[in-house]
């Protein structure tokens, strides 16, 4: 369960992505995998959310992953295939800024990665990058800590635009 603290830092996160979605004129969409949509909630949560938050698509199937985003079949747990999601969503979507996870959250190795392994593509549809992490916990604390990661990649993309239009 998470505690106050991280409860607020995903709540201050969010209105900070409600502010900056505005200003920027920006849609946002998000695609998960092990954080089984608690990115999309987190972001649902926030101010105003209908008029900036397009949605999110939650791929914990590989099926999904594969015929919904259009992810290349192969393994899952890899900096192309959260790339993948991430155009993936902001294609079916129609969003402007997007993030995506994928990753081993637990308590075992996956894919041969190391549990805490996880990709978080952010950007936009024509400039996605990608970010390798490494987090420690067990599996609730994997996810939480991912949450928070792809929360704050999409303040940054967002804090960016705003202050080009700005």
């Amino acid at each position: 369960m998470a505690d106050e603290e991280t409860t607020d830092r995903v709540t201050g996160l969010g209105e900070s992505i409600a502010e900056l979605a505005g200003r920027a004129d920006a849609s946002v969409a998000v695609a998960e995998s092990l954080t089984s949509g608690a990115i999309a909630s987190a972001l649902g949560r926030a101010p105003s959310a209908s008029d900036w938050f397009a949605g999110g698509v939650v791929a914990y199937s590989e099926h999904v992953k594969f015929d919904v985003l259009r992810v290349t079949p192969g393994p899952v747990i890899t900096a192309a295939c959260a790339e993948q999601m991430a155009a993936g969503v902001a294609r079916l979507l129609g969003a402007d800024v997007v993030a995506a996870v994928t990753g081993a959250g637990g308590p075992d190795p996956e894919e041969g990665k190391p549990a805490g392994t996880v990709y978080l593509a952010h950007g936009t549809a024509d400039a996605i990058r990608v970010d390798e992490l490494r987090l420690e916990g067990d599996p609730a604390e994997v996810v939480e800590a991912t949450v928070q990661a792809a929360l704050a990649a999409l303040e940054a993309e967002l804090a960016r635009i705003a202050s080009r239009e700005g």
